[in-house]
């Protein structure tokens, strides 16, 4: 098992934690919504015998520090200018991309901002409510998340939210548990997270709203993905939607919206065919 390679990043407004394994072309992954490199971790390794992967903890969560206070209605904008130093700081060129939760929403705007610095971007889930026709709906449930937050604790806010979005408590699969000391660190690490999360993304991430134009320009690089088990749930829908928009299909993954946690192995194989298809171009 490759052994990642860290490093700390200055960017403006931060300091990002990252890691490396393997050696390739570049592939980064965007963390989910706890914002933490390491639930990756498994997946990270199948893929570094063909790729470069990067993975880190995306600004303001776990190890990647700010510098500042969180200015909410430009956060989308600094997490694309992280990407895009990352990117530009070990690759040196234009990478694949894989993004999952709010990762893909960041991989998203990456995309309609930046589509020089992506090779093949892989969208996984993104909870991007703007995309519906119900959006007005999902914006009052997320405030309505918010206020139980404040009013009754994370527990209780990520109870109903996970209710809601029919998720499933992910764990990886037999064999790929971190060392229980490990293990303690990353789930003080994700208790942090879960605050930071309901603070400054679960509100404003799902009604950020994507430059359509530019993606439609950029739709040749973009493969849109959901979870077999999750088809039924919100999750799901943004990618449904912007499919029908595009003239794609959602690629089915194995799993719900966290597969990238319990399926790591399946999910390294369809990413690397996927990309692989990409390169070849249309049949």
């Amino acid at each position: 098992m490759p052994k990642p390679h860290p490093g700390m990043l200055p960017v403006p407004g931060a300091r990002l934690y990252y890691e490396v394994r393997g050696s390739g072309p570049a592939l980064l992954l965007i963390s989910t919504g706890n914002g933490d490199a390491t639930p990756y971790g498994p997946m990270a390794d199948a893929l570094a015998d063909r790729y470069t992967v990067i993975t880190y903890d995306r600004s303001g969560f776990s190890r990647s520090t700010l510098e500042g206070p969180v200015d909410d209605a430009r956060r989308l904008e600094q997490e694309v200018g992280d990407a895009v130093h990352l990117l530009g700081h070990v690759a040196g060129g234009p990478a694949h991309v894989f993004g999952a939760c709010s990762g893909a929403i960041v991989a998203l705007a990456l995309l309609t901002r930046h589509a020089d610095r992506v090779r093949t971007l892989i969208a996984h889930e993104p909870p991007l409510a703007s995309v519906l026709p119900d959006a007005d709906r999902w914006s009052r449930f997320h405030t309505e998340v918010y206020e139980v937050y404040r009013r009754s604790g994370a527990d209780a806010a990520k109870d109903m939210f996970k209710e809601h979005l029919g998720m499933a408590t992910a764990r990886p699969p037999k064999g790929s548990e971190l060392p229980p000391d490990q293990l303690a660190e990353l789930q003080a690490r994700l208790r942090r997270n879960h605050l930071f999360w309901m603070e400054h993304e679960m509100r404003t991430y799902p009604d950020s709203v994507l430059d359509m134009a530019a993606l439609e320009s950029a739709a040749g690089k973009l493969i849109l993905a959901g979870g077999r088990d999750s088809r039924e749930h919100f999750p799901y829908r943004p990618n449904a939607v912007l499919a029908e928009r595009l003239g794609t299909a959602v690629v089915d993954f194995p799993g719900g919206h966290l597969g990238c946690v319990t399926h790591p192995f399946e999910f390294a194989r369809l990413i690397d065919g996927l990309i692989a298809s990409a390169a070849r171009g249309p049949a």
